[in-house]
């Protein structure tokens, strides 16, 4: 009796295109899902950076009698003490001169770790992303008004919840973080993370992350930075009325709105 052969036989043209068709469309299916959760852990790993500074600010604070580090990173007439939390490198300045200049800020003994200071989704080659606002012992220069909202000891915060005192700028600037008192307007930029929002630590040291609602919010953080500190700031495109992102961070910065806000 003759032992019957087995005939192997592969995948047929067809066959393979549609086991193709199929991973294709899991893959469709499965990436956004795998993308968030991604940047669900960058946003977890910003959210400890900024309460890890926040904490590294209040350690400061109670050090000094209650004075608070200064908020400005460069020095010059806006800096009272002629000491900065982080100094600013300069435009040009390699990836090892503003480690340097990170660890000769007077907060880096408070948190010993350069990866602290940095978003995970900061742009490659920054070594600082997050900003102190002017409100907290900064720049006070855009308008005489907020003068009296600038604050230099802790002990002049009524809110402690409710005071900003870290948040994600993007990249460091040679200042602290502005934003306009008495007016509806951006001056510098927010920025547009983790799923369209922005991380924040306050001087009670807890941290929030606050999703943006207003489209016009985000045209402002995604906005290539020269372009934008060349053009919209400068002009009445950085004014957003209704927009109560605006609002939020206006409150968050000085406890208070100096204007009456308009509604959509």
């Amino acid at each position: 009796m003759k032992r019957q052969q087995r005939i192997s036989r592969g995948f047929t043209l067809i066959e393979l295109l549609v086991v193709i068709a199929i991973i294709a469309i899991l893959m469709a299916i499965l990436m956004p899902a795998l993308n968030r959760g991604r940047e669900q852990g960058k946003r977890a790993a910003c959210m400890n950076n900024t309460k890890s500074l926040a904490l590294a600010w209040n350690l400061y604070a109670d050090d000094f009698e209650a004075k608070m580090v200064s908020g400005c990173t460069s020095l010059g007439g806006h800096n009272r003490d002629g000491v900065c939390w982080v100094y600013w490198p300069g435009l040009n300045a390699t990836e090892e001169a503003a480690i340097r200049d990170l660890r000769r800020g007077l907060l880096f003994s408070y948190c010993p770790s350069v990866k602290l200071f940095k978003c995970p989704t900061g742009i490659r080659g920054e070594v600082v992303t997050y900003a102190i606002p002017d409100s907290m012992n900064g720049h006070w220069a855009i308008t005489e008004s907020i003068k009296p909202y600038i604050k230099t000891l802790k002990t002049q915060i009524r809110n402690p919840s409710e005071q900003i005192v870290f948040l994600d700028e993007g990249r460091l600037s040679p200042s602290s973080w502005t934003i306009w008192f008495d007016q509806e307007r951006w001056w510098d930029q927010i920025t547009a993370r983790h799923g369209d929002g922005t991380n924040f630590s306050f001087a009670d040291s807890h941290t929030e992350y606050w999703k943006w609602k207003d489209p016009r919010t985000l045209d402002v953080a995604k906005m290539e930075i020269n372009a934008w500190q060349n053009g919209p700031r400068l002009s009445g495109e950085s004014t957003q009325q209704g927009n109560e992102d605006l609002h939020r961070v206006q409150r968050g910065v000085f406890g208070k709105l100096g204007y009456t806000p308009t509604r959509n």
